[in-house]
């Protein structure tokens, strides 16, 4: 009987070794070669333009800033010229959607819907038909249009649960012609004189930049369709708030604490609000809000996956809302759009967006210098 060498031994050995170690090794993640952000166009045109501007949520701050605190901001947006203005608010059109599933999304409508059903009301049109309208006004719309016609389209975007578009037309208005008539009731009139005033980055940055540089109205892209209601069972509920909260317990959620409180309490101080906008636009700023929220709850160590609930809500959320600008891109090819969006939004939109064939970035550091 011949037997093996030494040599033969350890080769089948070592055969037998590596591929024990390679049954039970850790899949390798599996990286696509197609890469479309290296595939940018078009190669001819005016380009698609997107600035995303993080913000901090006006309604956090103690007080209303007035336009004049807010100018340094405007200004600086102002002259980058912007074509068109998302917003992070619901369409009227889905929440005309949510509406009609009110078992899962009904604390949805009832914290990011307003009610159209007086404006509907005083143009006899429903959301669907008012959004149709506004569309079929807006392809016909006059250089100069009337005081009126100004007044009738505000009305129709209330009617089409597009507040902050109508509110760009009332600002449109010489404040002599904001008043009632053309289809605004005095009750929609004031709303819309309340708009103007009410604390929330739409009313007091969005609007009034669009009327300032002559825009007809503002685009809403935030989504919620991705919202599930609680868990009916209080300790499943209370299980989750103690996951979510653990993981929020960290030195990079501290380290953001500390920053929003230093700049918040200066936003009213002279270069605060500069200051504020370019800390939340910084380059490193989307990593900071990765590890101290997404990132550590993805990796809190529930049995129910509570954390991973939470970012995979997250992230389908950030990617309806970009699939919603990148809507508005493809029907008007060579836009330059600033998106005003809450901060922690930023990294994921600019991150989605550039994926996009035929979106270019804008450096928001270099427009707040």
């Amino acid at each position: 009987m011949t037997y093996p060498s030494r040599a033969a031994l350890r080769l089948s050995l070592a055969t037998a070794i590596g591929l024990f170690l390679t049954a039970n090794a850790p899949p390798r993640d599996y990286r696509p070669s197609f890469r479309p952000e290296t595939l940018k166009g078009p190669p001819a045109g005016v380009r698609n333009e997107v600035l995303v501007l993080g913000t901090t949520h006006l309604s956090n701050l103690p007080e209303t800033p007035s336009l004049a605190h807010l100018a340094p901001l405007l200004d600086r947006l102002a002259a980058w010229r912007p074509g068109a203005i998302a917003t992070e608010d619901l369409s009227g059109l889905q929440c005309d959607s949510l509406r009609r599933y009110p078992s899962r999304y009904a604390e949805s409508v009832d914290t990011y819907c307003g009610d159209p059903t007086a404006a509907g009301r005083a143009v006899g049109l429903d959301v669907p038909a008012a959004n149709a309208e506004a569309e079929r006004l807006l392809a016909a719309w006059p250089a100069a249009p009337s005081p009126g016609a100004r007044r009738h389209l505000a009305a129709v975007f209330l009617a089409a649960g597009e507040r902050g578009s109508a509110l760009v037309q009332w600002l449109r208005l010489a404040p002599a012609e904001r008043r009632a008539g053309d289809g605004l009731t005095d009750e929609l009139r004031a709303k819309l004189d309340k708009t103007m005033t009410q604390r929330n980055e739409t009313y007091l940055i969005a609007a009034p930049l669009a009327a300032r540089l002559g825009l007809e109205r503002l685009w809403s892209v935030d989504d919620h369709s991705a919202d599930t209601p609680e868990s009916p069972d209080p300790a499943v509920r209370k299980a989750a708030e103690n996951a979510i909260r653990g993981a929020w317990d960290n030195p990079s959620s501290q380290a953001r604490r500390v920053a929003d409180e230093r700049l918040g309490k200066g936003f009213f101080q002279p270069g605060g609000v500069l200051a504020l906008y370019r800390a939340m636009n910084a380059a490193d700023a989307p990593a900071l809000v990765y590890r101290s929220d997404f990132g550590a709850a993805l990796a809190e160590p529930s049995g129910r996956g509570f954390g991973r609930n939470y970012v995979g809500y997250w992230e389908t959320r950030n990617l309806r809302m970009v699939a919603n600008m990148r809507d508005v891109l493809g029907r008007y090819p060579g836009t330059r759009m600033l998106t005003i969006v809450g901060a922690s939004h930023k990294g994921y939109y600019e991150a989605y967006l550039n994926q996009m064939h035929d979106v270019h970035l804008v450096d928001a550091s270099a427009v707040l210098r």
